[in-house]
């Protein structure tokens, strides 16, 4: 005999799973954590900064 298999289950555990998959993928794209943030954010103001230093200024 065949094991009887509620579709509704069966249907949202498959989207269950295919929500997981996303999560662990978007995580893993973009992901960081807070450390990372404020140093790409520090380097980008110091890069800024040097760049603003050297412009020449015109009148």
């Amino acid at each position: 005999m065949v094991e009887i298999v509620n579709l509704n289950h069966a249907r949202k555990a498959q989207a269950r799973a295919k929500a997981r998959a996303t999560a662990e993928a978007n995580a893993l794209k973009f992901g960081r954590s807070k450390a990372e943030r404020a140093l790409e954010q520090t380097q980008a103001d110091k890069a800024r900064a040097a760049l603003d230093a050297h412009a020449r200024e015109t009148e």
